[in-house]
This record gives C-alpha cells, structure tokens and sequence, in this order.
C-alpha cells in the first residue's frame, strides 16, 4: 500500500503547498490503471476554484478509486476490504457503483470506461449465486460463489442485496443513452426484477436472511430504526415481488429502538437507539433518496440525521473523555474497524476510535463541521492516515494505533454523500426512480410541506448559531429556505454594529424549498427571513 511519507503535511496555510494534495491525485501506482478520463472543458467554462474544491477533490477522487482500481478483476465488484481482495462484497459493491456515477460526472472517468465496467458487474451478477433473487452479503469474487458471512450466514442476506440494487437503479438513471446504455438499463431492470421480496416475509415479519443449508436459523427481522429503511422502499416499490405495508408496520416498527423522542445535548431525537447510535445509519439508506423530501408521522428524516449527526459531534468535542483527544476538527463515530478488529462505535460505545467516514459521508448535514474534520486528517495525521484510496478506516491516538485497510462499506458513502452535498447528484437521480418514489409512498413516507423559514439548519440549541459555509464550487454562500404562500419575501443580514445587508427584498418564489446563492463578507449575522407577517431568525456565520 502507496502512502505519501515523503511528502511534508506540514503545511502552515490552507493554500501553501496545496500542490501536494493535487500531486497526489497522479501520483499514487493506481494512477497507471485508471481509464482515460473525460476532455477537460475550455478554461472559459471551469468553475472557480477554491482551497475546499481542491481539497474534496483530492479526498473524493482518491477514495473513488477504490472502486475503480482496486475493483476485483473477474467479476468488477468491489472487494470487503483491502485485505481480503478476492472477497467481494454485495452492498460495498452497490455503494460503488454510485461512485462510478460520481466519477463519470466529476470527469474521473468516462462514461463508454464506466458502462464497459458496469456491463461486466451485470453479467458476473446475473451468473453469481442468488436466493430467491436476493445475493449474499459477501461473494469469491473469481466465480461467483457464495462465501459465508458467519456460520449460518451462507445464503441470501436482503440488507446487502437493497444496497446493491439502490445503485444499480442509480446507474440506471444515470446511463440513459442507447447501444451499450440501454444493454445496461436493460440487464439492470431483469435483475431488480428477479429480487422476490416478499419470499423474504417469514411469520408474518421480513427477515434478514435465509439460507438453503439453515433455513431462518439466522432468525433476524429488519427492525427499525437502524441502517436498513432502504430495504423496505424497494420492498415496498418492487414492481414483481413487492412486499405488502402491513410487514413495514409490523415488522420495522415493532422494536424497542425506533421510537425515541428524547433530547441528547439539546437535540431532540424521534426515531432510534439513545444517543442516535453509530453514524452510517444516517447514511446507508440516504446515498438516493433525499431526506429533506421525506416525512412521516414518526419524524422528518432531515431533521432526524441532522440531529443525529450534531449529538454525534457534539458527544465528541463536549462529553467524551478529553484523553481521546477529540475537537471540533477530530470527531465522527461510527461502525468500523479498530484495535481490537472492529466494533460499532457511538456515542453509548465510545473507545477512542475515530472513523473518517463518520465525519465524511455526513457532509449534506455539517458542512461546516465535517469539512474542519477533513482538513484538520488531512495536514496533522495524513502521512499516517491518508494513502492510495483516501482515509484508511479508523484511528485511534490514545492506543497511537492507525488502520493499515480500507473497506468499501466505508469509503463509498464519503464519495456519494459528498457529491450530494456538492451538486446533489444522487439524491436528484433517485428522485427521478419511481420504484423509490412508489416505495416510499406505499410506506407513509412523503414529501414535507416545510413552513417559511431555515428548514434545512439546526443550530446550537444555546447560542442560536450556525455556520455557514461558502460552497466550494461556486464561491458563494448558499442560503437554502423554503416557503409558503406567494406572499414577496425578504432576506437581511445584520452584523453586530454597522450597516444591514438586504441580500434580496419583496421577491416571489413558488411555495416549497430554494437555494439563493449570495455574497457578503465574513462574519457573525442576525439573518432574517420575512414573509407577510412572519418573521423568521437565526444567526448565521459567514466563513
């Protein structure tokens, strides 16, 4: 495994020397087995660019390519972690396929190197083993095989399986041409097809796995709240073997973790274990389908993972022993491995160990908070934590232990989830997949009708702050609002002393959520949203 010892990480400005995060993107071996990349547009037509775009680029597109050059050479799909690289893994494999979609669009790759690639995942797919339509969580990525996860666990694991599909539907969104496209679109639909969900309801309850050897010995239903919600959106929006509410109600719901309620360092929880529990389940079931379009009559999922992921944080730099060095920049506990091998880190299990992709694939939630972390890695702990394929897994300073691996469960969230907080990407191509759409319809979920105001913030319960940063790719502060009525609406910015700044005033805009993109200078805000007679504030800080 290439690391980048030689190269000084003590760098004492964000911009100086910034040419060593982007020689690293050519320098790494795995450069040379790379596909020719897109054509670089004219200069005219490139977006500005930033110290940030430079930096997420260089940590995107070294943990893309885990799932382009380390991709298992037989089959495509992505190996379970560097270790072991002929075991490649159902769900790892479905995250990756949306970074193939990330890297087509970031001009990584091209889009005839990423269908060749896809065509080939498809057809080792269609051949590998499969239960009931469902695959196992791990396969010998040479033939195909089922290769057990634990003793009972060698047939059909329908978690890992809704992983898979979520990205082969992406990639089916995505490539919308003819010839080879529609080939893919094709094979893609007769495999999404062939998944019989419903054979997964056993007692009433849909359950986890079965085995041919073991039957339901596994004896897990999906039970809620954790990582595993996508599982019953396309349960529920299978056009062949769709699986009936009654199970979502009577098997998600009835669990003594999904209903909560409770306030963690001044942030309400509705759904889940005490504390949020581990990061990656604000992650796994969101790479497509957009939280801020889902509410139900439990919860609103924006404001559940945002909540989610500021009590992880906030565990972090306020209530966690200040021996394991954590800060606001140091932060992010998740599911990953450590130095006893691996263990679900949270805030009620907490070690010492951090987890990159914690922080990372939380980017859409905490700009702010989850870009300090990427920097902070990058500069004080890189020569030991960052190499071929981005972040290595975990760290942990107190026992001054550092993974040597990579596993693809961890490093395809960060390149999905920081693409959707880029461009929104993924999340924009699953709102065009009606089987999500349908499946989140049949189970309660729909879009929220969000009142005037800053729905998509959740700042400091005490100071009433949040930090809002410019975007990296357009150098303009991206004030996301929503909307109700057609009543002309007004946004100001008011600094301490001095002068209000009247960012726009008496505009119409449809009812529903907007993006206005903005310039001001740096600073603390009393911003202030009026529309008719409501009046809406929050204090902004402009970095």
């Amino acid at each position: 495994m290439r690391r980048f010892d030689k190269l000084s990480v003590t760098i004492s400005s964000g911009m100086k020397k910034l040419f060593v995060l982007l020689a690293l993107t050519c320098a790494v071996p795995a450069c040379k087995k790379s596909a020719p990349v897109a054509q670089v547009p004219p200069a005219d037509s490139l977006a500005p660019v930033s110290e940030r775009s430079q930096y997420l680029d260089v940590v995107q597109r070294a943990t893309f390519r885990y799932f382009w050059d380390f991709a298992h050479p037989v089959s495509g799909l992505a190996p379970e972690r560097t270790a072991t690289p002929d075991i490649v893994t159902s769900g790892g494999t479905g995250f990756g396929l949306m970074a193939l979609v990330v890297g087509v669009h970031r001009g990584w790759i091209t889009r005839e190197a990423a269908v060749e690639r896809l065509l080939k995942i498809t057809d080792f797919l269609a051949k590998a083993d499969r239960f009931h339509g469902a695959w196992s969580h791990w396969l010998d990525g040479r033939t195909g095989k089922v290769v057990p996860f634990s003793q009972y666990d060698n047939g059909g694991d329908l978690v890992e399986t809704a992983y898979l599909v979520n990205g082969l539907l992406v990639a089916r969104a995505y490539f919308d041409g003819a010839g080879t496209e529609k080939t893919l679109r094709d094979r893609i639909t007769k495999l999404w097809e062939g998944v019989e969900w419903n054979w997964y309801v056993h007692e009433g309850k849909l359950r986890w796995h079965w085995s041919p050897q073991h039957g339901w010995r596994m004896n897990m239903p999906i039970e809620g709240y954790n990582e595993c919600l996508i599982t019953y959106v396309l349960a529920a929006g299978s056009p062949t073997h769709p699986v009936a509410a009654e199970v979502y109600e009577n098997t998600w719901k009835q669990s003594n973790h999904f209903t909560n309620g409770n306030e963690y360092h001044g942030y309400r929880l509705d759904l889940g274990f005490p504390f949020g529990g581990p990061l990656f389940f604000a992650h796994y079931s969101y790479l497509s389908i957009d939280p801020r379009r889902m509410q139900d009559r439990h919860t609103n999922y924006w404001r559940l993972n945002q909540a989610h992921t500021l009590i992880n944080y906030t565990h972090c730099v306020e209530a966690a022993p200040k021996a394991y060095g954590y800060s606001p920049e140091n932060w992010g506990l998740t599911a990953s491995d450590d130095y006893n091998f691996y263990d679900a880190h949270s805030p009620t299990n907490d070690n010492g160990t951090i987890s990159p992709t914690a922080a990372l694939s939380s980017f859409p939630y905490t700009p702010a908070q989850s870009w300090a972390a990427l920097r902070y890695w990058y500069l004080k702990h890189g020569d030991r934590l960052f190499g071929e394929y981005g972040f290595t897994d975990a760290f942990n300073v107190t026992k001054n232990w550092y993974s040597n691996q990579y596993l693809a469960i961890d490093q395809g969230p960060i390149v999905v989830m920081m693409e959707n907080y880029r461009s929104g990407l993924i999340w924009k191509l699953g709102s065009g997949i009606s089987e999500l759409g349908n499946g989140l319809a049949k189970l309660g979920i729909t879009p929220p009708t969000y009142p005037t105001g800053f729905y998509a913030y959740l700042p400091h319960p005490a100071s009433n702050e949040w930090v809002l940063l410019k975007h990296p790719d357009t150098g303009k502060f991206p004030l996301d609002f929503a909307v109700t009525g057609t009543e002309p609406v007004s946004f100001t910015l008011a600094p301490a002393t001095g002068t209000a700044i009247s960012v726009f005033e008496n505009r119409t805009f449809a009812p529903g959520t907007h993006v206005h993109e903005f310039d001001a200078p740096g600073g603390t805000y009393t911003a202030t949203l009026t529309q008719g007679g409501t009046r809406k504030t929050i204090k902004l800080v402009l970095r």
